[in-house]
């Protein structure tokens, strides 16, 4: 491994940090940063906005303009290497004259790995990789989850009281977490490629599953809203199907979908398990629509069915300090753990006040 100074890591620091300001509207592509630097200082930065728009190298490269010639350039992730709605990257950083690329990570995505780097080499730029790789490689999980596994990053958000509530038994739900905590869910919907809930939360809640806060840019954008809905029992009166954007309601039968088709709504037909609809191949469709990340919003049953599979990648907890006592429903509905052996050890990675609720994020164990 290459041995990288002080300074490499603040730079690379500086690229990763401008990366991330394309969280709401980069998707499907990757976040991408990249500096420039020459003589220990920074002489241009960019970062990729959005799918057609310039690569985080060309917008660096116009920042420094023609003092780019002789720099270094930072860069998050692998320089692209083939034409698609944007040239090469490598050969404009060979053209600009920068004299040496340091990258995090490569690009799993492109047909022909490590092309860029190789063709950099040849045209005697002097190339190092794997600085800040996990960083790197954490702010891009759902993309290359999508381009590696052919599924998104699975994310399952819960509001929840002290003693695990989600709403009472008489299904009042509104509202257990602070305004504060709703705003920070419209910034993970933001960073979501698609909404997903099940039809029980369709039908008790009538949800909208949209982003609604104005000072998040997202261009416009709105996730997929996805509905599982394995008997089709969506009702043409749903709010959701009322919204811009698209709404995708799985089934596994489509006899009943004439009446949605004719709303803002498609409906697909997937495999059955024990008259379900096949979470997995749903996931897999979201995949090939380009989805990095996924966030799911469901209620009990949904929730249970995901965590006793370990179908999730992560849960991101809203607990309130409240106690709503017996006449509620819990989280999840788990029946098939019956015993303390049959419980899940998490790892919480985060936990944080917002507002008067505290964030909680945590993923299996997976060393059990």
């Amino acid at each position: 491994m290459p041995h990288f100074s002080i300074k490499d890591h603040i730079f690379m620091a500086n690229a990763l940090r401008i990366a991330k300001k394309g969280q709401y509207t980069a998707h499907p592509n990757p976040m991408v940063g990249c500096v420039l630097a020459k003589d220990g200082k920074i002489i241009g930065q960019g970062w990729h906005k959005k799918t057609g728009a310039a690569h985080a190298e060309i917008n660096a490269l116009q920042d420094a303009g023609e003092n780019a010639n002789g720099s270094t350039a930072y860069v998050t992730l692998e320089p692209c290497s083939q034409y698609g709605k944007t040239p090469p990257c490598f050969e404009a950083l060979i053209k600009a004259g920068v004299k040496k690329v340091i990258t995090a990570t490569k690009d799993p995505s492109q047909k022909f790995s490590d092309k860029a780097l190789e063709s950099l080499i040849a045209a005697g730029v002097a190339v190092e990789y794997g600085l800040m790789k996990s960083a790197a490689e954490e702010l891009n999980r759902g993309f290359l989850m999508r381009v590696t596994k052919q599924r998104p990053f699975i994310q399952l958000k819960l509001a929840v009281s002290i003693d695990g509530a989600i709403s009472m038994k008489n299904g009042e739900s509104q509202w257990i977490t602070s305004s504060a905590a709703r705003k920070d869910v419209q910034k993970l919907r933001a960073r979501a490629g698609a909404i997903m809930t099940g039809i029980g939360t369709i039908l008790e809640d009538d949800p909208l599953l949209n982003i609604r806060e104005n000072n998040i840019e997202t261009g416009g954008i709105q996730p997929i809203r996805v509905i599982l809905d394995s008997h089709l029992r969506t009702p043409v009166t749903a709010s959701i199907l009322k919204l811009s954007g698209k709404n995708l309601v799985c089934c596994t039968n489509n006899k009943k979908s004439k009446n949605l088709m004719r709303l803002n709504a498609e409906v697909k037909l997937f495999k059955s398990i024990n008259g379900l609809v096949d979470c997995r191949e749903v996931f897999e469709e979201l995949a090939s629509r380009g989805i990095n990340n996924l966030l799911i919003e469901a209620g009990p049953t949904l929730s249970g069915y995901l965590l006793e599979r370990k179908l999730v990648d992560e849960l991101i907890i809203y607990q309130a300090p409240h106690i709503m006592g017996s006449e509620t429903i819990k989280l999840a509905s788990t029946p098939s753990w019956t015993s303390l052996v049959d419980r899940e050890e998490l790892v919480i990675s985060d936990t944080r006040r917002v507002g008067s609720d505290t964030r909680i994020i945590t993923s299996f164990n997976k060393a059990n």
